[in-house]
């Protein structure tokens, strides 16, 4: 008899198994430049994605992750194809400020939120219907140029010469820094600009030379950084060299080497996590990231892979909200997912502290920078 039951109750296990509602899914599209010209800033943002949540309240989340190679047209291909055939709650990225630039109307179109972990601040600037569904993972250009020129203004530098990337990030910083050097007093002399894929920017140089400015900045992110500063100390320039947060990575300081000591910039804590009090409240977040990196991939990230990681503490706070609306999946979610991530208020992630409004969808202040020196070919707080 005890026989014939068992195979019942077994039946009835699996029937009431099968019968559970499966867990809903979040699924979220991720686009890096793994490959190509903007691949230092991509890689470490693409090996950060398996650290994201992949469990929010009872949701599961799944990532799929594309690379666009840094070209502005496949993240344009990758963005649409995440849109229309997985029907993503939320994307993450491009990598590169043109490539985010040029896929802003695409996720505004489909009422996706798109979380962008790029340099400049026109993704989310001047914010209007498209740009409302944007949020930027990275410090304005604002808050770290006014840390550069104020010391600009207490070491005494009078002219400055400028060269940028042609292209968003370059063009902004241009504008943000003339305004706010301008305002203390400090004018620019020379302004230059070159393409991220060049491989020399000698003429470029020579006219800033030519401008003796007391001071240069670089306006340009990843490796692109580089070249016009080595450039410039190999045609002999004596001047101070400062740099934004685009320069904010280890390649920096190998791909430099003795010609970038003595850098300033304004950036992220990441790069001086040690000299950091405890009292800082994105420093556990940050060293916690830095150690399930670094276990991961056997190395440890650059600032721009944290971006991507802040995308998924800024998802993992607004989801439950979102839920609240509807189900993944549907518009009414992704519309409250929207509305979620703008009502952020006082969330601690790696390189500062967010608070986003209808206004302000960056959500950094001056707790997200720190003025930051190469010294003996290492990063180190400037005294």
């Amino acid at each position: 008899m005890l026989s014939k039951k068992l195979p019942l109750a077994a039946a009835a296990a699996v029937a009431a198994l099968f019968a559970l509602p499966a867990l809903a899914q979040v699924k979220v599209g991720v686009v890096t430049s793994s490959t190509g010209p903007t691949a230092l800033v991509g890689i470490p943002q693409k090996n950060t994605v398996p650290l994201l949540p992949k469990k929010i309240g009872d949701l599961t989340v799944e990532y799929i992750s594309l690379d666009d190679a840094s070209d502005s047209t496949n993240s344009v291909t990758a963005f649409k194809k995440l849109i229309s055939e997985q029907n993503v709650d939320a994307l993450i990225g491009p990598s590169g400020s043109p490539n985010a630039m040029g896929v802003i109307q695409f996720a505004a179109e489909a009422g996706v939120p798109m979380l962008a972990p790029v340099g400049t601040a026109a993704v989310v600037l001047p914010m209007n219907e498209q740009k409302k569904w944007v949020f930027k993972t990275t410090q304005n250009d604002d808050i770290i140029a006014r840390a550069l020129v104020d010391h600009m203004v207490k070491t005494g530098i009078k002219t400055v010469g400028f060269i940028g990337l042609n292209d968003p990030y370059g063009e902004n910083w241009s504008k943000v820094f003339t305004a706010l050097a301008t305002e203390k007093g400090i004018k620019v002399t020379a302004n230059e600009r070159y393409l991220r894929f060049d491989s020399s920017v000698t003429g470029q140089a020579l006219k800033i030379l030519a401008a003796k400015p007391d001071a240069v900045l670089v306006a340009a992110p990843g490796a692109a950084s580089v070249l016009p500063q080595t450039t410039l100390f190999d045609q002999g320039y004596k001047g101070k060299f400062y740099q934004t947060h685009g320069a904010a990575l280890p390649d920096f300081l190998k791909l430099g080497g003795k010609k970038v000591e003595g850098t300033v910039l304004a950036a992220s804590l990441m790069l001086v996590l040690p000299e950091m009090p405890d009292s800082n409240p994105s420093k556990k977040v940050a060293t916690d990231y830095i150690a399930a990196y670094e276990k991961l991939n056997g190395s440890k990230p650059a600032t721009f892979g944290a971006n991507v990681y802040d995308a998924g503490l800024l998802l993992e706070k607004a989801v439950p909200l979102a839920e609240k609306a509807g189900k993944p999946g549907t518009k009414e979610f992704r519309s409250a997912l929207r509305d979620a991530l703008e009502q952020t208020k006082e969330l601690v992630g790696t390189q500062g502290v967010y608070n986003m409004s209808a206004a302000d969808h960056s959500g950094f202040d001056d707790r997200g920078r720190e003025l930051i020196t190469v010294k003996d070919g290492n990063w180190t707080l400037v005294k």
